[in-house]
């Protein structure tokens, strides 16, 4: 009869959950199952564990550890019964075997049942596809070639298809026009996955010579990328408004050998560094004289230190704001953000996300 009862209750307490919270906050997460019970997890919706490792033709852990992290990230679901939690593989850097991998039938019907195998073994919710990039190129050095687009959309049918309905299905999808023409077979992929996470962010990326806004909502610049630019090209080409969730970022790039005009906004540098929201207090100090600046037009923040010449872009409270009335009005599926060990354990950007939602 208890166990009746805490069936009921633990329902119940989804049900509520869920007509409460409409939108998915999904957290990619990198770090070890201590330090996630920091944050307030009962604000997420999903967590995404990054990254399992290919080894051949197989998804397996990287070593121990990692295999002890992912057992006890799915031991909190029985303190957040609302929580999904998958895992993913590839990311910027990790997917070197991938072009060649995926482009053989045979070594994706063997990715496709190992996947599967290890989500049912580790009582997983689903998988994450974090290929950069198919079709294009992604990390320098990093095979591909145009055949990735339909050997994509053959590793998703396949996963599909030895999943069933059992499991989610997602993929990690660049925030860029290349990559929205070039990469994917939308209209048949997305008929077999459950969302993409749109990497509306890392748009002026590390190898840029010229500053901007990483992570805008909107454009206003020729050749500018932004989330309403990425969003717009999906809806156009009939993607469910659902299935879309965009993407935050919970860090900041800077960039050094900035001159002054226009506040280092739009000026030739060399990218320095990246920084964690939660270090945000700590290196944008007066000392340094950062000064704030909020972009109307792109719906995104900045901060420029003329003295050192340092230019930051970045996300915040502001722009997370902006986001998430963006994600209310186009009736979109939620936000993700890279990524939850970046963000203040305490009213971070999460709080902010949750709350606006």
């Amino acid at each position: 009869m208890k166990k009746i009862l805490l069936i009921v209750l633990l329902l119940m307490q989804f049900a509520a959950f869920s007509s409460q919270h409409p939108y998915k906050v999904i957290a990619y997460y990198t770090g070890n199952a201590e330090k996630i019970k920091r944050y307030p997890l009962q604000k997420l919706t999903h967590i995404i564990y990054s990254f399992l490792r290919l080894k051949n033709d197989t998804l397996t852990f990287s070593n121990e550890e990692q295999k002890n992290t992912v057992i006890q990230l799915v031991g909190l679901k029985k303190q957040y019964p609302h929580l999904k939690i998958m895992v993913s593989i590839g990311g910027w850097g990790g997917c070197a075997p991938c072009s060649a991998l995926f482009a053989s039938e045979e070594q994706r019907n063997t990715f496709a049942s190992t996947a599967v195998a290890l989500l049912k073994e580790y009582h997983l919710d689903g998988l994450d596809l974090d290929w950069e990039y198919p079709a294009i190129e992604g990390y320098p050095g990093h095979l591909y070639n145009t055949a990735d687009k339909e050997h994509f959309t053959a590793l998703v049918t396949t996963l599909r298809q030895k999943m069933g309905t059992e499991f989610l299905l997602s993929f990690a999808a660049g925030g860029f026009i290349q990559y929205l023409e070039n990469s994917i077979q939308w209209d048949v992929v997305m008929q077999q996955v459950d969302f993409v996470n749109l990497m509306t962010y890392d748009l002026v990326g590390g190898y840029s010579k010229v500053t901007g806004h990483h992570t805008p909502l909107k454009d206003y610049r020729p050749e500018q990328e932004s989330i309403q630019k990425c969003v717009t090209w999906l809806l156009q080409h009939k993607i469910k408004s659902e299935q879309l969730i965009i993407g935050a970022a919970f860090y900041a790039r800077v960039w050094e050998k900035v001159l002054p005009e226009n506040n280092g906004l739009y000026n030739s540098g060399n990218f320095k560094r990246g920084v964690s929201y939660k270090d945000f207090k700590t290196y944008f100090t007066n000392s340094l004289e950062f000064k704030y600046y909020w972009d109307k037009k792109a719906k995104a923040p900045y901060r420029y230190s003329e003295p050192l010449q340092l230019f930051a872009t970045f996300d915040d409270k502001h722009s997370i704001n902006a986001k998430t009335k963006f994600v209310k009005r186009k009736k979109l599926g939620g936000i993700m953000f890279w990524e939850l060990s970046d963000d203040k354990t305490s009213k971070g950007l999460l709080f902010t996300i949750r709350r606006k939602l």
